[in-house]
């Protein structure tokens, strides 16, 4: 399938106008931070189609003019799932995990345990299996954490993943992904079956989940010690990015970790207020 580009309208089976596709542009770029350049056109006609389909409209304008009503609010999050690629899996970029478990979490158990309040962020979860794997890289380290004011927020703007990620079941081939020596530890022994396996409750004892789009206010009253945003910038623009990194700087505790994704790099004035601390991760060395 392809979708023109000089053309006002494509041969395909919706109409799909230069207006169309900047409408759709336009509004995800305002309410969720997403770029789609024009090369991104193609991908919007080939993942829209579906849900134009299931509606029940006869072409793209129809689905801007419900994309723009009042009653089009809950399409808006139906629009952000199928442009968007919740592509995830169990210690996905392991060296985060491994940096986590040597270097930070023993500082982080004894301030803990010093009477210190521990925060961590995974500010883009997904269907949440970071924030398990955050979880049992925590007990490793730590096994008490659940005694002391050690939490682990987890959210994602997505409400369908978001609710995935509470439940906290997966495909039973996903189990691969987790090394032989953890399954223990992170895997209900009371759920494998019909396909599917779910988190032990242990894990789930650290986590709270919440929706929040990293566009808007942030709700957090307290600093994090960690912060894990890892393949959600790649959606935004280079500007929108750099206040992003800002924003997490502002609610870092100083010394605190910001990991992000293989393709990202932390770029603007928050640069300035980081160090390097291993591949993707950087320490902030700023008090402000």
């Amino acid at each position: 399938m392809s979708i023109a580009t000089k053309s006002s309208e494509t041969r395909d089976e919706y109409t799909f106008t230069d207006e169309d596709f900047r409408v759709i542009a336009q509004l995800v770029k305002n309410k969720y931070g997403l770029f789609l350049q024009e090369s991104k056109r193609a991908l919007v006609y080939s993942r829209l189609a579906k849900r134009i389909r299931a509606l029940g409209f006869n072409n793209f304008r129809e689905y801007c003019k419900l994309l723009g009503s009042p009653a089009g609010e809950a399409e808006q999050s139906h629009l952000l799932t199928a442009l968007t690629t919740n592509v995830t899996h169990f210690f996905r970029e392991k060296h985060h995990f491994d940096q986590l478990q040597n270097e930070i979490l023993p500082t982080l158990s004894q301030a803990a345990r010093s009477g210190e309040t521990v925060r961590i962020w995974s500010a883009a979860c997904s269907a949440g299996q970071e924030a398990y794997c955050l979880a049992a890289t925590v007990l490793e380290v730590f096994p008490e954490a659940p005694r002391f004011d050690f939490k682990i927020l987890a959210t994602d703007v997505d409400p369908v993943v978001l609710k995935k990620a509470k439940k906290g079941q997966y495909p039973r081939e996903e189990r691969d992904a987790i090394p032989a020596d953890r399954i223990a530890r992170m895997v209900d022994p009371q759920s494998v079956n019909d396909g599917v396996f779910a988190m032990h409750h242990s894990l789930r004892e650290l986590i709270s989940f919440g929706q929040l789009n990293l566009m808007e206010p942030w709700p957090m009253r307290k600093r994090f010690d960690v912060i894990m945003c890892r393949n959600a910038a790649i959606y935004f623009d280079k500007s929108t990015q750099m206040r992003l990194w800002s924003r997490f700087g502002e609610i870092l505790k100083p010394g605190g970790y910001l990991m992000i994704g293989h393709s990202e790099r932390l770029s603007g004035p928050a640069a300035a207020k980081f160090e390097s601390a291993g591949i993707t991760s950087y320490r902030k060395t700023h008090a402000n």
